[in-house]
């Protein structure tokens, strides 16, 4: 698995898991339970990862999408 981004806006992630999964390509997202258990405020970001298979497919939708990819 790859790391796709980070972030703490909810909204934003569940979209790019939705855009993900109309092109196809399966999802895992890290750090959800970490959150919570922090309290939900919104410290900690949630990882959005991708098979390795997938990761550079996903790097492009996400791109065209206008959205900044995490880079190692």
């Amino acid at each position: 698995m790859k790391e796709l981004l980070r972030t703490n806006d909810i909204v934003k992630l569940s979209w790019l898991e939705a855009l993900l999964a109309d092109a196809g390509i399966e999802t895992l997202v890290l750090d959800l339970h970490t959150s919570i258990i922090e309290g939900s405020i919104g410290i900690l970001p949630r990882r959005l990862m991708v098979s390795d298979d997938d990761y550079l497919r996903a790097r492009l939708v996400l791109r065209d999408a206008g959205e900044e990819v995490f880079s190692p």
